[in-house]
């Protein structure tokens, strides 16, 4: 079985590299905009995170955030001033990293896939995904001096709650997914 796969390699396996290098590519871009998408508006615990599904559900989204911890309209203000510059900035990035993930495919499906191209790709994902990451956080950080120590106490319980049904139904869906 070996000798075939090396026989397959090397009389006409050069595509059958490039499709495993395109195969790769296409995980690694996967992963990078689900992190991507993660952080420009659908959190990292399956749902929508705290500033909800884009810029047109931030109002009905920090709302319901807020619900329960007794926010005043002006703290409901503030917050969502903040999450909607954040998912402003966010959807930047998002197009930017779209743009890459083109760059990438090109780069793979050249007839001579360019390994310092590729790396150059690959940084500038990873760059452009630690820009996302600062940009949350930053949000996460202006919002958080503007709700008291025991709203971010109850905040967070609430979202560790969400994240423990979402773990949850994760489990469950493995479960009683079709085994091949």
């Amino acid at each position: 079985m070996v000798h075939s796969r090396l026989t397959a390699t090397r009389h006409g396996g050069g595509r059958a590299v490039r499709m495993m290098m395109m195969a790769m590519l296409m995980a690694a871009a996967a992963a990078v905009s689900l992190s991507a998408w993660a952080q420009g508006g659908h959190g990292p615990h399956g749902g929508h995170g705290m500033w909800g599904g884009g810029a047109g559900m931030i109002g009905p989204m920090s709302d319901r955030m807020l619900d329960g911890l007794n926010a005043t309209d002006a703290q409901r203000a503030q917050i969502k001033q903040i999450a909607q510059a954040a998912a402003a900035d966010l959807k930047a990035q998002r197009e930017a990293g779209r743009a890459l993930r083109e760059q990438a495919m090109q780069v793979f499906t050249a007839p001579n896939v360019d390994a310092a191209a590729a790396e150059s790709v690959r940084q500038q994902m990873l760059a452009q995904h630690d820009a996302a990451s600062r940009r949350m956080l930053q949000a996460m950080l202006d919002a958080s001096r503007v709700l008291t120590p025991e709203q971010r106490a109850k905040l967070a319980e609430r979202m560790k709650e969400r994240s423990a049904r979402m773990q949850e139904r994760m489990q469950r869906h493995d479960r009683e997914a079709p085994r091949q």
